[in-house]
């Protein structure tokens, strides 16, 4: 599924809209380019606007993320790896995202004046001036380092703006009660440059789960992220200060890794 304007989003919209019909049906023609009409529903906008606004507005959160990553294999269909992230936040500028694995684990501290990006297995932390606002310190992490996380756009102190930005298609696909434990409303969203859908909490307004397709991907490939555990101000939170570990670490400077991200990805307060 992806946004392009063309034959292509028309057929992934109608895979979104169909859903389970389609096992149970032969497939209907392609839809040819201009069947179907971009349109911003303003439901869909209201739910979006919801969710942002229910995160705007809590002080401090945690949260559980788990993303999926489709990869390509020379055997053809791709092959999918999973990377948990324990997310700590407290406005204006106080995050840890502690990455425990699949992969290399990971450990991002930030303070409001330094940003710290640990590794344990190498026992080594990339350490930077920072900011004073979390929205600018995870720019300047992604500007500097390409450090970036599918979730990222969640923590601002809005929201809304970032998924506003170049909208030129927005939604509702109808309820579920299947992801996340409670009732949910699908969303699809969409600017040039990626397909989202977004499961929301019908009750709460908490996104419970978002997949991605990006159009700077000639494959194609898929990204999901699971949000779970969340906890909107909290009565105690956890210590999100660096560690004496992280604090002893090898230090070196923040820069680009060698592998860039996958094609598109970033996030969608980038506006390049």
């Amino acid at each position: 599924m992806m946004i392009r304007v063309s034959r292509t989003l028309a057929l992934a919209v109608g895979l979104l809209v169909t859903g389970g019909a389609m096992a149970q049906t032969p497939p209907a023609s392609k839809p040819e380019a201009g069947e179907f009409k971009l349109i911003l529903e303003p439901r869909a906008l209201d739910l979006l606007k919801a969710t942002s606004a229910r995160l705007a507005a809590a002080n401090a959160m945690t949260f559980t993320a788990v993303a999926g990553y489709e990869y390509p294999s020379k055997l053809g269909p791709p092959i999918v790896y999973s990377v948990r992230y324990d997310v700590a936040m407290q406005r204006p500028n106080k995050l840890r995202i502690v990455t425990p694995g699949d992969g290399p684990a990971s450990e991002f501290i930030y303070d409001g004046k330094t940003m710290m990006a640990y590794s344990p297995a190498e026992d080594l932390v990339a350490v930077a001036d920072a900011p004073p606002t979390i929205d600018a310190a995870l720019k300047h992490a992604y500007d500097t380092a390409a450090i970036f996380y599918p979730f990222t756009d969640l923590l601002l102190d809005d929201p809304y703006a970032a998924l506003a930005h170049k909208a030129n298609l927005a939604f509702t696909i109808g309820p579920s009660a299947v992801v996340g434990g409670v009732r949910t409303d699908m969303v699809a969203w969409a600017n040039d440059d990626v397909f989202l859908q977004i499961w929301i909490g019908t009750e709460d307004k908490l996104p419970r789960r978002i997949r991605a397709v990006y159009s700077a991907d000639p494959l194609l490939l898929r990204h999901e992220l699971e949000l779970s555990n969340w906890q909107l101000d909290p009565a105690t939170m956890p210590d999100l200060s660096a560690s004496e570990k992280v604090k002893a670490g090898k230090r070196i400077p923040f820069a680009n890794p060698t592998s860039p991200l996958p094609p598109g990805v970033k996030p969608l307060f980038d506006k390049r």
